[in-house]
């Protein structure tokens, strides 16, 4: 199983570098040409905007991973261990279902959206939308790797980290 966490992750993070560096070229490449020359590429803002949209979706899982999503935990502080296990663990299973319903109205959506084309690339909205069940998909699947320590012990995947971090530039 730690194998395939490991994998998993490298995947997610080199999905969300590459699509941070293409939109990034893609702007940056544009910005340089109306400056220069006065033109544009008249596909390079659509096309940003929806790896924007993929970068948000895939990006979910690790910063849930790390702890990174807002939260409020003054109640599981002020509740018994035994309590706020319980809490933590309905957090986890509201979340689940979340992602279930995202993953099946995501779906949905992207086959009601699948014959209309984007403006200026003429590419189908569905694999715009395919963003939405594949981020959520793997979100669960960040949420069922981290679920045990989460519930727990309230510690993410970051908490780890920074030790691995700290004790080896000691």
């Amino acid at each position: 199983m730690r194998t395939f966490e490991t994998f998993f992750l490298a995947l997610n993070r080199w999905l969300l570098i590459s699509i941070l560096g293409v939109m990034s070229v893609i702007i940056f490449t544009n910005v340089g040409l109306r400056y220069l020359t006065n033109e544009s590429i008249q596909w390079a803002e659509e096309v940003a905007r929806h790896l924007m949209i993929w970068l948000t979706f895939i990006g979910c899982g690790p910063v849930l991973r790390y702890g990174g999503h807002i939260a409020i935990e003054n109640l599981q502080d002020a509740l018994p261990q035994v309590w706020a296990r319980a809490l933590r663990l309905l957090i986890v299973v509201l979340m689940m279902g979340l992602f279930g319903f995202f993953i099946y109205f995501g779906w949905d959506y992207m086959d009601r959206t699948q014959y209309q084309l984007t403006p200026a690339t003429q590419i189908s909205f569905a694999f715009i939308y395919l963003a939405l069940p594949l981020g959520m998909a793997m979100s669960l699947a960040h949420c069922v790797l981290i679920m045990r320590d989460y519930v727990l012990e309230r510690r993410f995947a970051s908490d780890t980290h920074f030790d691995a971090t700290a004790s080896a530039s000691l």
